[in-house]
C-alpha cells in the first residue's frame, strides 16, 4: 500500500506525516492522501467510541486521547409529513461534534511529541481542544473572538486552557493565531487535516447506524465545513472500498447573513462570490472566507447535493420547533433544521427517503441567546 502523506491540493506537493505541520510551505491548507476505506469486519466492535473505526486512519495511533467520543444517538421525529433522523452530536464529551476531530488530531500530534498547542475558535472548537488537551496532559492556548458566548469561554477556562479574547471579526482570531504559531504549535481544527480524519467518523457511524447502507440525504450546518467534509471523506472511502454503491446527497446549511458557500454554489463558481456579511445568531457558522471552500463545493456537487441559506427568523423558528420535540439545539444547529424546511417545501427531499439532520451542538452553550428567544 502507498504510504499516506500530507498533500497540498493546490500544488500537489506532499509532506511526510511524521513531521508536525499545519499548512504547506506556501501556507495553503493541507489534506491527507486518500485512504482505502474499511469493511464491516474491521470495525472494533468492543470499542464504544469513534476509535472503533481506527483502521480507517492514515497512521496507527498507539495511545489515543479518548473520552468516549462518537457513537452519538440518532432519533427520528415527525417534521411536516416527513420523518427525518436527528443526529445528536451534543452527546460528545464537550457537547459538540468537534470532539470527533479533536481526539484524532491531538492524539496524532501528541504521538509525534507535540506537548503544547494553540487553537483559534468561536467556541466549540476551543472547548474541545482545551478538554482533550487537558485529558492528554498537553498545554493549551485558545484565542477566541471577544463576542464569543460567555458560556463557551467559561467552559474553555474550566479545562485550564490559557484564553485570549481577540477584538474584531472571527478572522482576526485566526490571524493572531498564525502570528503566534512561531512560539507554539498551531493545532487548528480548520487547518490541521488530522481533524478531518476524525470527523469522517460521521460517515462510518451513519453507515453502521443504517445497517451498513447509506441515508439518502444529510443536512449539515456549515461554517468552515469540517463536518460536511468529514462526511464526504468517509463515504468516499466506503465507496472506494466497495462497501456502498453511492454517496448520500450532502446539503450545506448556512445563515443567509453569512453564507459564502451558498453564494458560490448558487453562482456555479469554484471560488469566492461576493455577498454581504451581517451578524447572525448562528455564530458557529460565521466564517466569512472558508479555507476549504473549493473542497466543500466539490463535495456538494459530487454528491448531488446543494447549499441552503436561511434567514435569522427561520433559524429562531426551527430552534423553537426542535425544542418542542425535546431537542434543545444551539442556533448554529437549528440552521440545519431550518434548511430541512426549505428542502421539503421545494420538493428536493422526498418523504420516502432517509434524511439525516446533524445537530452539532447543544443550546445550553448558547444559554443567553436561548433565554432571550424563549423569554
Amino acid at each position: 500500500m502507498t504510504k499516506s502523506t500530507y498533500i497540498d491540493p493546490l500544488t500537489g506537493r506532499t509532506y511526510p506525516l511524521d513531521v508536525p505541520r499545519w499548512c504547506s510551505d506556501e501556507q495553503n491548507p493541507l489534506l491527507i492522501t486518500p485512504q482505502r476505506g474499511i469493511s464491516r469486519d474491521e470495525i472494533e466492535r468492543g470499542t464504544r467510541s469513534l476509535w472503533r473505526y481506527r483502521a480507517s486512519l492514515p497512521v496507527e495511533i498507539a495511545e489515543p486521547i479518548s473520552m468516549g467520543e462518537g457513537c452519538t444517538p440518532m432519533v427520528q421525529h415527525a417534521w411536516d409529513d416527513h420523518r427525518p433522523f436527528f443526529k445528536l452530536e451534543w452527546f460528545n464529551p464537550t457537547s459538540s461534534f468537534k470532539d470527533r476531530g479533536t481526539t484524532v488530531m491531538l492524539s496524532a500530534l501528541r504521538q509525534l511529541g507535540v506537548d503544547a498547542v494553540l487553537e483559534d475558535s468561536s467556541g466549540n472548537g476551543g472547548a474541545s481542544v482545551a478538554a482533550f488537551g487537558a485529558a492528554g496532559g498537553m498545554r493549551v492556548r485558545i484565542l477566541a473572538p471577544a463576542y464569543t458566548s460567555p458560556a463557551k469561554i467559561a467552559q474553555i477556562r474550566a479545562y485550564g486552557a490559557e484564553t485570549q479574547l481577540v477584538e474584531g471579526p472571527r478572522e482576526e482570531s485566526q490571524a493572531e493565531a498564525i502570528r503566534q504559531s512561531r512560539q507554539i504549535f498551531y493545532s487548528s481544527h480548520n487547518w490541521q487535516p488530522f481533524f478531518l480524519q476524525g470527523t469522517k467518523s460521521f460517515a462510518y457511524e451513519l453507515w453502521e447506524d443504517f445497517n451498513y447502507s447509506v441515508p439518502d440525504n444529510i443536512i449539515v450546518p456549515v461554517g468552515a465545513g469540517s463536518s460536511l467534509l468529514g462526511c464526504y471523506l468517509g463515504f468516499t472511502e466506503l465507496k472506494a472500498a466497495g462497501q456502498i454503491a453511492r454517496l448520500p446527497r450532502l446539503f450545506a446549511a448556512q445563515p443567509f447573513n453569512c453564507s459564502p458557500v451558498d453564494a458560490s454554489f448558487k453562482a456555479g463558481a469554484n471560488g469566492p462570490v461576493a455577498r454581504e456579511i451581517k451578524k447572525t445568531l448562528a455564530e458557529g457558522t460565521a466564517i466569512k472566507e472558508p479555507l476549504r471552500l473549493r473542497q466543500i463545493l466539490d463535495a456538494l456537487r459530487e454528491s448531488g447535493g446543494a447549499s441552503v441559506a436561511v434567514s435569522e427568523d427561520e433559524i429562531v423558528a426551527a430552534l423553537k420547533r426542535l425544542a418542542r420535540i425535546g431537542l434543545l439545539a444551539e442556533p448554529t444547529s437549528a440552521t440545519a433544521a431550518a434548511a430541512l424546511g426549505h428542502l421539503i417545501r421545494n420538493r428536493i427531499v422526498d418523504q420516502r427517503e432517509k434524511t439525516v439532520v446533524v445537530l452539532t451542538g447543544t443550546g445550553i452553550k448558547s444559554a443567553q441567546v436561548i433565554a432571550e428567544i424563549f423569554e
